[in-house]
């Protein structure tokens, strides 16, 4: 008998449309002799919707996709109706990989793939994730945090060197993030990072490469993909929102002279430090000078067939849809009760 998934995808945070783009990807490749999907959309204002036939999940004429308005059920109607096995919720940013959807699905009683509630809410508010990131030994950037109910615009950065990355604690995809290489700049990054949270982060860029790993539970083992190195176009800063899912100007090559297996090693020992599950990305700076620094983990990347963590472990030979059967199945097998 075919297991019924229940897709979930759009939401309420700023990376609606990414999340969009990662269900239309599961879509096509999930596996329909042994899975039965079904997609269930949570639209910008929070409405829960069964989309109909026609939804787009694609960007089209360079026009992102979006969960529409429509007739709104209840989140208890929907899981009534749809009685679904397991839910793949690729949902992106708060509201969605931040705990809380997490938390409604063990009220329910129902498995899903991915972190559960602590590891999700915890990996998603970086500013707690860094200190745990330390105390189990791995390197980070210098860094404060800043509180939008203390923030009277101006501040003091400490001995913190320039330039600066501001970003919100909470967000993702790099909505919100801004590189300030002078004092004059910092306040107008603050409130653009405060557009997306209240609670802000003000780090010193790391100069290094870029290398992102993808983890993946395998018969219940955190098992490290082939490392990535992400190249972008010298006419961006950094790797923000455009450079990543708009322009184009972005590569992801197999680097040859790195410490490999340190750096997969870091990736499982940061996965299995905040207690994650199914899956994660894990992103680090590199270079000889400062060694390898962790910036953050992702407990559900990008999941589109062209995203890093499904061509990362393509490299392992892992097809685009084997991976989402065995995060499918390792989410049916694990208990659906909070004491998991």
């Amino acid at each position: 008998m075919k297991s019924k998934v229940m897709i979930l995808c759009g939401g309420r945070s700023s990376e609606h449309e990414i999340s969009c783009i990662s269900a239309g990807g599961i879509l096509e490749a999930i596996d329909r002799e042994k899975f039965e999907p079904v997609l269930v959309g949570i639209t910008k204002s929070g409405a829960w919707v069964v989309p109909a036939d026609g939804q787009s999940l694609s960007i089209v004429d360079g026009k992102l996709p979006e969960i529409k308005e429509g007739s709104a059920q209840s989140i208890s109607e929907i899981l009534q109706e749809l009685k679904p096995d397991v839910i793949f919720p690729i949902l992106h940013g708060p509201y969605g990989e931040d705990g809380t959807v997490q938390g409604l699905f063990e009220i329910a009683g129902i498995r899903y793939v991915g972190s559960g509630v602590l590891a999700s809410a915890v990996a998603m508010d970086k500013s707690f994730a860094k200190p745990i990131f330390a105390a189990h030994g791995l390197n980070v950037a210098n860094g404060i945090v800043v509180y939008q109910r203390d923030w009277n615009g101006s501040i003091s950065i400490g001995s913190l060197k320039y330039p600066l990355f501001v970003k919100p604690a909470r967000g993702g995809s790099s909505r919100g993030t801004t590189k300030v290489k002078s004092a004059d700049h910092l306040a107008a990054a603050i409130d653009e990072a405060f557009a997306f949270d209240t609670k802000v982060m003000i780090e010193e860029a790391i100069v290094g490469r870029e290398i992102e790993c993808a983890v993946l539970e395998i018969d219940g083992v955190a098992t490290a993909s082939p490392l990535g190195e992400i190249t972008i176009d010298s006419r961006f800063e950094f790797y923000d929102f455009e450079a990543k899912y708009l322009d184009g100007s972005t590569s992801v090559i197999s680097p040859t002279d790195l410490p490999t297996q340190e750096i997969q090693a870091a990736a499982v020992k940061a996965f299995q430090a905040l207690g994650c599950e199914g899956l994660a990305r894990v992103d680090f700076f590199y270079s000889k000078e400062n060694g390898l620094v962790i910036n953050e983990i992702n407990t559900m990347p990008g999941f589109t067939s062209t995203s890093v963590f499904p061509k990362l472990w393509s490299q392992a030979g892992t097809s685009y849809k084997k991976l989402i059967s065995t995060l499918i199945e390792s989410a049916l097998r694990r208990s659906s009760s909070v004491t998991r």
